[in-house]
């Protein structure tokens, strides 16, 4: 209403919108009454969101406390297009995370870096190479706020800076920006500040930019300063200091260094009293499937950056931490290397993969850290993601949905699923509608691409024919890593043209990502579908939209009928863009891989077939490219164009009714936060509280108890195992009875549970299918103590059993939690 030109023009920024639009116009409108309403109402709106109790605040009666909160640190955050501080997935999913925590009145903090540049700006080049632009961002145009000493109304009050010494007697400093998410503040930190040297003011300049060394200097403001800078702000506004720490992937897993420290220097604690301590409240998040997706730096540069040459010496950045416990929290096979994941899972006592399958992934991954114990013992767990219904569903679903429901329900993402009672004319038209949208962006930013290529506006025509609203359109977006396989609809070109350029039904295929700027083979992949999609006869059906970001998303999101995506399984950790594109109304045809492989249902979408058993790569791309044509002639092209006597696609409606009421619930991020709220965040609050109660007595117990245990482990045996009641052909409730001969060395009864496992046996004698079953302790010979096991067998068939025996004690959160583990002949 302020002025919709200049709104198209500053790119929906608000910020700039207020300092560009003219003081006559403000005057004007400071008269008008229809608008002070509309701004009245929307002032009252925001109000009642930020002040209305939310699940949270109905919640905390009902076993989900929080205490002083959750700090959720994370390097990228993809909260707006016009706050640029995101690339990818990890990002949005943070900003989604931070947005629906607000909407659920969750007492969170966000906590990242501030960069200058952003990550980059995608164009293309004349012959379709990736080009990267860095432009400069100016904090005081953002939506940002500076935290300063006497709060954020202070005027002109010295901002707060967060400290973090550096090699060769130097300090890092950084300023803090505060940008308000709803309820939520996101603090990020600045190094480009007047008070540090070039070199230091650069370590914040680009999202993942730069060497090593760069990067470890990132990680380290982002872990400790991060700590610090919540510190800050805690005691600035007068609130408690978090109790829960979540690291969003292992780049932030230095902060747990820095809460050790505190404890260590302010506490008065060892060691391993104040790793108790943390582990107890701090949840790790890991979001990658493959070992080469993890940061790993040298041991000698972390060793450059916390201490001295001698791995003895105390850190110089972490006081009261000694270099070799430090490097043993990252610790992994080859001495030489720092493991951040190794690390983030040592510091917290609760992980998880972000789908069912990357759950399976991990355990399987992270194996090693775990030795004697099956990968599904693991003790990663798995929370899907989700995605924010009010940031990605289209106005259109909004508006709808707030007819149904409410506006209440909708701000809360509840009750999405009840968008399928609308009539199908009106789903098939809010989808038409939302396609003929998506052509309308479509061809203004091929045009734009194009004169950006260098082409004139006398020759760009034809983009005014691009792409058609009538057409079954197929969206791809994301980043350009091989495992994505952006190339992959390209295998057969012939049979892609075919199906692009069908008379009677036609598909039109929408292409965006970008590949990171020293991945030319990320690249390359880039130019190859350019180059396709530049051609005369194609170029109106199939288009590359460069500089992929939250704004361009929205459109594709919205007004694509399918999404696709094809990685190579299992290495999509999650994979939320086909969430958001369900969100409305649009269906999946996906490799069965992330969240996918755990919500297709038959009806919601198409599963694209896997090769799994084929190792050779090239033919797997051709077996599983053939099968995505084969799903696209055969099952999609027909729904979407066999159509009723009133014009209708019956079938391809029902499909999208189901998707809405079936993915609907279960995509979301409010979904999402509040499986982290119960099963991760308050098990992690109460476990905090109780490590710390009573001048953390927990913690110098279970430190104690670890030590004890560790150094006496090594005796620990399984001597001798008898079972009776096994008969030769073993029936499901058959009795069985097992007695074991345990030998504890300095071990009591009370510090061990034992259990007798029984399974199936292959003809190497493993077992699977386990069920494990506790052993009673029966008493002691002295030497060693008997425990006994009567109980129905679970399988049948060909069944084996074993005995193992496991540390125990009150404050660990899974008996595998140490990583130790006794069983016969050990």
């Amino acid at each position: 209403m302020l002025d919709e030109d200049l709104w198209r023009h500053v790119q929906y920024d608000p910020v700039r919108m207020l300092g560009e639009v003219e003081p006559a116009r403000l005057d004007e409108l400071a008269e008008d009454v229809s608008f002070l309403a509309r701004l009245d109402a929307a002032a009252a709106d925001l109000d009642q969101y930020l002040s209305r109790p939310r699940w949270y605040q109905n919640q905390q009666t009902k076993g989900v406390s929080l205490g002083g909160g959750i700090a959720y640190f994370s390097m990228e955050f993809g909260v707006s297009e016009v706050l640029p501080n995101y690339s990818g997935g990890l990002g949005i999913l943070a900003g989604d995370h931070l947005k629906a925590a607000s909407d659920l009145g969750l007492p969170l903090i966000g906590v990242g870096l501030l960069y200058r540049s952003g990550y980059f700006r995608q164009s293309l080049t004349a012959d379709g190479w990736q080009a990267e632009h860095y432009p400069a961002y100016d904090p005081q145009g953002l939506p940002l706020r500076l935290l300063t000493e006497s709060g954020p109304d202070a005027g002109s009050a010295a901002p707060i800076l967060v400290h973090v010494a550096v090699p060769g007697g130097r300090v890092l400093r950084a300023r803090v920006w505060i940008a308000q998410v709803g309820r939520v503040p996101l603090l990020l930190l600045d190094s480009d500040i007047a008070e540090n040297d070039a070199e230091m003011r650069g370590v914040t300049d680009r999202l993942y930019g730069g060497d090593q060394d760069h990067r470890i200097k990132q990680e380290i403001l982002a872990g400790i300063g991060g700590v610090r800078a919540v510190r800050a702000y805690t005691q600035a506004h007068g609130l408690p200091d978090p109790v829960v720490f979540h690291m969003n992937e292992g780049h932030a897993g230095f902060l747990g260094l820095e809460r050790i420290r505190e404890l260590v220097t302010g506490e008065g604690l060892a060691f391993d009293e104040a790793l108790a301590t943390v582990r107890a409240g701090t949840v790790f998040t890991t979001h990658t499937p493959v070992p080469a997706g993890i940061d790993r730096f040298p041991a000698d540069l972390v060793r450059h950056y916390f201490g001295g040459d001698n791995a003895e010496n105390e850190s110089s950045l972490l006081p009261g931490l000694t270099m070799d416990r430090i490097i043993g929290l990252g610790s992994e096979p080859d001495p030489s290397v720092f493991n951040m994941a190794h690390m983030g899972l040592r510091l917290g006592q609760r992980a998880n993969g972000v789908s069912a399958l990357h759950g399976i992934v991990s355990r399987d991954m992270f194996r090693p850290l775990w030795p004697g114990f099956d990968a599904d013992e693991v003790p990663i767990g798995s929370v899907t993601n989700g995605v924010h219904a009010p940031t990605w569903a289209a106005p259109e679903w909004l508006d709808l949905a707030t007819r149904i429901l409410g506006p209440e329900l909708v701000e809360e993402a509840k009750g999405w699923e009840r968008l399928q009672e609308l009539s199908a004319d009106e789903l098939w038209s809010t989808r038409n509608a939302l396609r003929a949208k998506l052509v309308e962006e479509v061809r203004r930013r091929v045009r734009a691409s194009w004169i950006e290529r260098g082409a004139t506006s006398a020759e760009l025509g034809w983009t005014d024919e691009v792409f058609d609203p009538g057409v079954l359109t197929v969206g791809f977006a994301r980043r350009v890593p091989t495992y994505k396989r952006l190339t992959l609809m390209l295998r057969d070109p012939d049979r892609l043209r075919a199906l692009l350029l069908d008379e009677n039904r036609p598909v039109q295929l929408v292409v965006a990502g970008k590949s990171h700027p020293a991945d030319d083979g990320g690249k390359a992949l880039i130019q190859q579908i350019v180059r396709f999609a530049d051609a005369a006869d194609v170029r109106h059906r199939i288009v590359f939209l460069p500089d992929y970001d939250m704004s361009m998303a929205r459109y594709l999101y919205w007004g694509c009928d399918v999404w696709l995506n094809n990685p190579l399984r299992p290495l999509e950790a999650c994979g939320t863009s086909g969430m958001k594109s369900a969100l409305n109304g649009g269906l999946n045809l996906s490799i069965r891989d992330g969240w996918w492989d755990e919500m297709f249902d038959g009806e919601n979408g198409w599963a694209i077939p896997t090769a799994d058993g084929v190792v050779e790569e090239t033919r797997r791309d051709d077996l599983e490219a053939s099968a995505l044509y084969e799903l696209l002639e055969r099952a999609v092209l027909p729904r979407f164009y066999d159509r009723g006597p009133d014009g209708l696609p019956v079938r391809w409606v029902e499909m999208v009714r189901h998707t809405l009421q079936n993915l609907g619930p279960k995509v979301l991020a409010s979904r999402m936060v509040r499986d982290y709220a119960v099963q991760y965040y308050a098990p992690a609050a109460e476990s905090a509280r109780t490590v710390a109660a009573d001048s953390y007595a927990g913690a110098r117990e279970l430190a104690e108890f670890r030590h004890r245990v560790e150094a006496a482990w090594p005796s620990v045996a399984v001597l001798q195992v008898d079972g009776e009641g096994l008969p030769d052909t073993p029936e499901i409730g058959a009795n069985l009875v097992l007695r074991a001969h345990i030998r504890l060395g300095a071990l009591s009864v009370e510090d061990v549970t034992v259990q007798a496992v029984i399974g199936k046996t292959d003809l190497d004698e493993e077992l699977s299918d386990i069920v494990t079953v506790p052993m009673t302790h029966d008493g002691s010979d002295g030497a060693t103590e008997l425990f006994v096991a009567d109980t129905a067998l679970p399988l049948s068939g060909s069944v084996g059993y074993t005995v193992r025996v496991l540390p125990r004690h009150r404050l660990l959160v899974d008996p595998s939690e140490l990583g130790l583990v006794a069983v016969p002949g050990v």
